[in-house]
């Protein structure tokens, strides 16, 4: 495999990995760092070691059953390909758990009196304040599709579903 990935390739690895291009790049980096022969694979203890260095926690146990998952042949080598659906599972997982952090941390600051929920008007704030061309209109039609049960209010489930898709 060449040093430098193709750009239709790294498109390919977002799409099936949920990865961005940065964290490929950082990946790639690694990967041909320890790639030394060229031979175009890497081993599981050489990928944890690649991940770790990243800052990315890496569970043994997990680490095993994913690795196991991608690697057909049990041949204990590793493509970049591989690697990288690999490593998302790790790193995609810590972005979303972030995410949900941030979410109940902004849940928290519009819960007021700590009631565990925000009312609709509270949520259209919100809405504006992400996007200022939303009307009126736009945000009712949010509201209607996010309150499931017509309460008038939402809970941090409702909430973090509407912010996370």
């Amino acid at each position: 495999m060449s040093e430098e990935m193709d750009e239709k390739q790294s498109d390919l690895i977002v799409e099936s990995t949920g990865l961005d291009h940065e964290q490929i790049d950082s990946l790639k980096k690694g990967f041909d760092g320890f790639d030394k022969e060229g031979g175009g694979t890497i081993t599981q203890t050489t990928m944890q070691m690649i991940l770790k260095s990243m800052g990315v926690k890496v569970d043994k146990d997990e680490m095993d059953g994913y690795a196991a998952e991608v690697d057909e042949e049990a041949a204990g080598k590793f493509t970049f390909e591989q690697f990288c659906q690999i490593a998302a599972k790790f790193m995609v997982e810590d972005d979303v758990e972030q995410m949900k952090e941030e979410l109940k941390e902004a849940f928290r600051i519009y819960d007021k009196e700590g009631q565990g929920f925000i009312s609709t008007d509270v949520l259209k704030e919100i809405l504006r304040e992400i996007d200022t061309t939303l009307t009126e209109e736009d945000l009712d039609n949010i509201v209607e599709e996010v309150d499931d049960d017509a309460s008038g209010t939402l809970d941090f489930d409702e909430f973090q579903e509407m912010m996370m898709g």
